[in-house]
């Protein structure tokens, strides 16, 4: 059983991982650069010294065992610490080094990326070396990943303002209901209200958005999506009503596919927020880059 970590059980690590990363000894040969026979003796040494196995690799093909897949994850855990370390030791003179992974929602206003990327840049000019990492994710993920301590930052909108973390309130956007061609709404602009929307068939979210639930209170869902390109597609089908951030569908309404329906009266607004950690648990890096958002961002 492994009990230290050596520079050649690091090496037999890398090897593993680049043989699951590929699929199999044979596909992975050109990536490491060395026989199949020299790989399967490599896996066969770190099985060797952890004591259990972590593929099963022969005629009847490749697969992890269920010790294998987790190994595969906590090595993975193990490599970025390693990396993390060697980049900070090479950059230890610097006021702020490390790394910054910051999760986002997808289909977000331009305008408000943009912000964020002039909140990079003004980072970036601080006495740092620090190596941004950004990935997009639902909601959902975004918590659960801050929570887990694998986010530092996530941006999106939260309905569950969970205790553990802190929500940093960035801008508001901007709901609309619309319409697609087909639909018997279509061409009638601003004769529905918001008391008739009853009577036809409307697009749910797979969370909560109580800032529509307390205006609309609970619909006639006759479909619902997790993201906004879904309920576009949804709505485009002309079977459905939808509410979609103006933003997002304002291409479709050029292009015709997508009609507003009463923006008086069919609209609310949800507020994006920096969710992170409570201040007790942050890094410099953290708390000096959200000062840089916030100033660029006015929140």
């Amino acid at each position: 059983m492994l009990s230290n970590l050596s520079d050649l059980d690091l090496r037999l690590i890398r090897v593993y991982l680049a043989v699951v990363d590929a699929g199999g000894l044979s596909l992975a040969q050109a990536v490491l650069n060395v026989n199949q026979s020299t790989i399967s003796t490599q896996l066969s040494t770190l099985e060797a010294r952890l004591g259990f196995r972590l593929c099963e690799r022969g005629r009847s093909g490749f697969r992890l065992t269920p010790k294998g897949e987790r190994f595969a994850q906590a090595a993975r855990r193990m490599l970025d610490v390693v990396t993390d370390f060697c980049e900070e030791a090479r950059n230890i003179e610097k006021k702020l080094s490390g790394s910054l992974r910051i999760g986002l929602i997808g289909h977000t206003d331009p305008t408000h990326n943009a912000k964020l990327g002039l909140a990079i840049a003004h980072f970036r000019k601080r006495d740092e070396a620090v190596r941004f990492h950004i990935f997009n994710r639902s909601p959902n993920e975004l918590e659960e990943q801050m929570l887990a301590g694998e986010l530092d930052l996530g941006i999106g909108y939260f309905w569950h303002q969970l205790p553990e973390l802190e929500y940093v309130p960035l801008y508001v956007e901007n709901q609309i209901a619309y319409c697609g061609q087909g639909h018997a709404l279509f061409g009638t602009a601003d004769r529905i209200g918001a008391v008739d929307v009853g009577n036809y068939e409307w697009i749910g979210r797979s969370y909560p958005v109580p800032e529509f639930e307390s205006r609309f209170g609970q619909k006639n869902y006759g479909a619902r999506a997790d993201n906004m390109e879904a309920v576009a597609i949804l709505i485009m089908s002309g079977r459905y009503c939808g509410f979609l951030p103006s933003h997002f569908a304002e291409p479709y309404v050029r292009q015709g596919l997508l009609q507003v329906l009463n923006e008086d009266e069919l609209s609310y607004r949800v507020t994006i927020h920096t969710c992170l950690r409570r201040s007790s648990r942050r890094s410099d890096i953290i708390d000096a880059f959200m000062t840089d958002l916030r100033a660029i961002m006015g929140a």
